[in-house]
């Protein structure tokens, strides 16, 4: 077997702030991204939300969080918590 084989890819992985913990097991986190507006050169902000899945309900509202892309858990998740990076206070 090839090494390509047993890999399962370059998954993407993003940092966030969990904005919901209302849901059993599945958090809301938003990603925020700050890019240069190509034509005009100004600094825009761009917020997207994401579902993940957390299992051990480990996270809450307001923590910081690692997530990484994974295969459709149902129909808006598709993320994992890999780990809380730091605590609300």
């Amino acid at each position: 077997m090839s090494e390509a084989t047993n890999t399962r890819g370059n998954r993407k992985r993003v940092i966030g702030l969990v904005v919901s913990d209302k849901m059993s097991k599945t958090r809301v986190v938003a990603v925020t991204e700050h890019y240069k507006h190509p034509l005009y050169g100004k600094y825009l902000k761009r917020t997207q939300q994401f579902h993940c899945h957390d299992e051990a309900e480990d996270s809450k509202q307001g923590d910081k969080v690692l997530i990484t892309e994974s295969r459709p858990l149902s129909k808006t998740k598709r993320w994992r918590l890999m780990k809380v990076l730091e605590r609300a206070v």
